[in-house]
């Protein structure tokens, strides 16, 4: 077992007191967005050896990958640990974004890499050639946008914001009928994708549009009965005035998650996180294809060439629990699985559902990992990465401690 140290990311929208609060550390004064644990090459986590020597986890996977890994893991994903772990806090929203399919990924990169863009290039689209499958956790209440609603859906709050243009007698933004106009494709996919085209291409015409529709909602008069959704255009407009990314957020879910709900979200799922903290999973991977909300490059033919224009259900992700007491989230995806464990004073130990290799975190009390190789304490704040070859592991509440415990591990899929 290797105690690790991990690194902090500062994006501007993140938090600057959630993380530390969580983990108990001094906050930076800075914003603190993202925790990545893992072994990313971009930021890996360090890793203290038996010796008190560090190493990045990347470079010490690579000393022996079958036993770090195991040699299913190898054989399926190659000699790099498959998923990487984040804590993330938003205080504004993130991008509106999508992440590509395995394909796309190595097409993309190889691509990329033979037009000799540089790796740190703004205008890159593709990091690795791995694609970003993900799920989130909410630790706490967790805003977000997430996969196309109905187009019929959309459609409603659209003549709902046109009735209320002519209540108040103002002259109606004619992209207001041209998107209503799309989302009556009787083809869906069809709607949604003309829709989608029209905001983000749209230009000064969208950003006319959407200070106009602002105008009209910010008296609070026209926000029933889609009071989250368009309580959403009005905040995002506050950050991102005119972007094209204000309006598509009413062709997406609305959702807010309570702590402990959790989804997951597959390849061409057009998302953004709004606000909140939460546990964050995914392949190792670091691709985003951007839509809106940002400053960043906005790459529109190959957005389009990702997302998937069908309405989806939000996917939710229900947690199984095991006959050992494990309380599992396992999104349909071989890279990764999620343990949230939590440890009553004195409770037996509940096991590590661990297939390869494996990372934990502890966000409460302290926690005793236990394994026939070796043993481990960590405190609130601090993680480990376990070796496929150290399982099985326990994971035990401290002897005397008077408080519960909570900590997440993730591994790759038992389902795999």
């Amino acid at each position: 077992m290797y105690e690790l140290e991990n690194v902090l990311r500062d994006y501007a929208w993140g938090s600057t007191t959630a993380i530390a609060g969580l983990l108990g550390r001094i906050e930076s004064g800075r914003p603190e967005a993202e925790l990545w644990i893992g072994a990313h090459p971009d930021s890996p986590s360090v890793a203290l050896r038996p010796d008190g020597t560090t190493v990045p986890l990347d470079r010490l996977i690579s000393e022996d990958p079958e036993h770090f890994l195991g040699a299913e893991s190898v054989a399926g994903f190659g000699p790099r640990l498959p998923f990487l772990t984040k804590i993330l806090a938003a205080a504004q929203p993130l991008s509106l974004q999508v992440h590509p399919s395995i394909e796309q990924a190595r097409d993309g990169f190889a691509r990329e890499n033979a037009n000799g863009i540089a790796p740190e290039a703004a205008h890159r689209n593709y990091r690795d050639d791995n694609h970003k499958p993900e799920m989130i956790f909410a630790l706490t209440p967790f805003e977000a946008l997430c996969g196309f609603r109905p187009a019929a859906d959309t459609r409603a709050i659209l003549l709902h914001l046109a009735a209320a243009f002519d209540a108040v007698e103002a002259d109606r933004p004619p992209l207001l009928s041209e998107l209503v106009e799309d989302l009556g494709n009787p083809d869906e996919g069809t709607a949604l994708r003309k829709a989608f085209e029209r905001l983000i291409s749209g230009g000064p015409a969208v950003a006319e549009a959407t200070a106009l529709v602002a105008g009209v909602l910010v008296t609070g008069a026209a926000l029933e009965p889609y009071r989250s959704e368009l309580s959403t255009v009005l905040s995002l407009n506050e950050k991102y005035p005119g972007d094209p990314g204000v309006l598509i957020s009413l062709l997406l879910n609305r959702i807010s998650l309570a702590p402990g709900e959790a989804v997951f979200l597959p390849a061409g799922n057009v998302h953004a996180y709004l606000h909140g903290t939460g546990v964050e999973v995914m392949a190792s991977s670091d691709n985003v294809l951007r839509g809106g909300l940002t400053p960043k490059f906005v790459d529109v033919p190959e957005l389009l060439r990702t997302i998937e224009f069908k309405p989806v259900a939000v996917p939710m992700l229900t947690p199984e629990v095991s006959g050992f007491g494990q309380e599992l989230y396992r999104p349909p995806f071989r890279e990764f699985q999620l343990q949230r464990i939590e440890l009553a004073p004195g409770q037996p130990p509940v096991p590590l559902a661990q297939n390869g290799a494996a990372v934990v975190i502890v966000v409460e009390g302290s926690v005793y990992l236990d394994s026939p190789k070796g043993d481990l304490q960590l405190a609130r704040g601090g993680s480990a990465f376990l070796a496929a070859s150290e399982a099985p592991v326990n994971v035990h509440p401290v002897a005397g401690a008077s408080e519960p415990a909570v900590a997440f591990a993730v591994t790759t899929s038992l389902k795999a």
